[in-house]
């Protein structure tokens, strides 16, 4: 649904506007069940007219996870630290078009 945004989930628990430690990162290999401190039945959705801080509160709220969004910028993965305000729908269009105009530039390289 948002092929330019990804999730990676942390130890620690950060404000709005504030990144996450490299440090703090969880391992990919974990199992979520294993690591989330709320255990709660039921569905996730995901709305992209959902703001970045709205979505990471959720997940906290719902699972006690600790997540933080990513946007596709160029060929690199940035946190959207500054732009939690965005919905996910304009954090994934704004990631399309960095990444689009990063091929178009260095398509020949």
């Amino acid at each position: 649904m948002f092929s330019h945004l990804r999730i990676e989930f942390y130890q620690g628990h950060h404000g709005a506007g504030q990144g996450s430690p490299v440090k703090d990162k969880l391992k990919g290999e974990l199992v979520l069940g294993s690591v989330r401190t709320v255990h709660v039945e039921g569905d996730f959705e995901v709305n992209g007219d959902l703001t970045v801080a709205e979505f990471e509160q959720s997940f906290f709220e719902k699972y006690g996870l600790n997540v933080q969004v990513f946007r596709k910028s160029g060929n690199l993965w940035m946190q959207t630290t500054s732009t939690d305000s965005w919905t996910l729908n304009e954090q994934n269009r704004k990631g399309g078009s960095s990444e689009q105009h990063y091929k178009e530039k260095y398509k020949d390289v």
